[in-house]
């Protein structure tokens, strides 16, 4: 009797958690209907309740917390420092193979790309999330579900990653492609890191490694967060959205406009009244990104280039980078 209790001890030791953080969206949406597909209140369903019927890999103990309960598209800073305190406390726990964040898939990209770049993250950190709520007829949130906790138990796995249909996205990479389908996530030229094919991972190219700029446990110190805007360049615009950004700062500098993203044409490119309004905003200290609008491809640099451009990055992922790079420089020792 003593050795049985020895074994089950040993192995109840060896067992290793995969830590499922909830934040509301979709996946956790609940409509009126089984029919009823995007008439829904997303954030309505608990994460512990969304696991129930997943089955964990062998050896593996899921775990439960809910940090957040809300639609993805009013996403907050409140939230994303709250989400990457809590993956950088449980990835300090040695027992924990991985973590699992559900997000509602408007602004998981931007999630994803955000926790890339201030969780030091050796071992993964998977988002997934769906398209259906959890009451529909055939929703797809409990196989995205179970494909994450897949690669999150994966050996080896490290990094932030989005799930969604089988496809595993780097965070880097990722982006939300179509409003309905099922699969609604590409990763552009980059392609998928992998998929994941009855609960096992097949990769396509290597896990990706840390983008870390500002460290999660600093997060407290900043008081406020910069404020960081995006201005779409088109045919017909002007620069009058910066002019009065420009203004509204020299009168009340408090609170006021940061930096500015630029979701430029083609190459980087801009419609000359942004760009004079732009140029205008760099040279009275405002820090000005270009990135482009092209759903594919990067920017090539240009030596005639006036305002720096943010690569492969998209729009909104370009904020995020500006907004760590301008939190990261207000912390600096003077």
């Amino acid at each position: 009797m003593a050795s049985n209790k020895s074994t089950r001890t040993h192995k109840k030791q060896l067992a290793r958690r995969v830590v499922v953080l909830g934040t509301g969206g979709t996946i956790a949406g609940r409509a009126g209907g089984a029919a009823d597909n995007i008439g829904y209140v997303a954030g309505e369903v608990g994460v512990a309740d969304l696991l129930h019927g997943i089955e964990a890999p062998q050896g593996i103990v899921l775990v439960a917390e809910q940090v957040a309960q809300l639609d993805s598209k009013d996403m907050s800073h409140a939230v994303w420092r709250s989400l990457a305190q809590r993956c950088a406390d449980w990835l300090a726990d040695p027992s924990v193979a991985g973590i699992v964040v559900t997000h509602g898939t408007d602004t998981i990209e931007e999630t994803a790309y955000w926790l890339s770049c201030v969780l030091s993250a050796q071992r993964p950190v998977v988002l997934t999330c769906a398209m259906r709520p959890a009451t529909a007829l055939a929703p797809d949130g409990p196989q995205n579900l179970r494909d994450a906790i897949a690669v999150a138990a994966t050996e080896g796995a490290r990094g932030v990653c989005v799930v969604c249909a089988g496809t595993v996205h780097a965070a880097s990479d990722v982006q939300k492609v179509h409003t309905y389908r099922l699969d609604a996530f590409s990763s552009g030229d980059a392609g998928p890191l992998g998929f994941v094919e009855e609960g096992r991972v097949r990769l396509t190219r290597p896990w990706p490694l840390t983008s870390f700029v500002v460290d999660a446990a600093a997060l407290d110190a900043a008081a406020t967060w910069p404020r960081v805007e995006i201005v779409t360049s088109h045919a017909g615009a002007s620069g009058a959205l910066i002019d009065t950004l420009l203004r509204e700062r020299a009168a009340a500098p408090k609170g006021a406009v940061d930096g500015l993203v630029l979701a430029a044409t083609g190459n980087g490119t801009l419609q000359q009244d942004i760009e004079r309004a732009a140029v205008q905003a760099q040279a009275a200290g405002v820090a000005v990104l270009r990135a482009t609008r092209c759903a594919q491809g990067h920017i090539l640099a240009t030596p005639q280039a006036r305002i720096p451009d943010a690569g492969a990055l998209t729009p909104v992922k370009a904020r995020i980078a500006l907004l760590l790079q301008l939190m990261r420089h207000a912390s600096a020792p003077t």
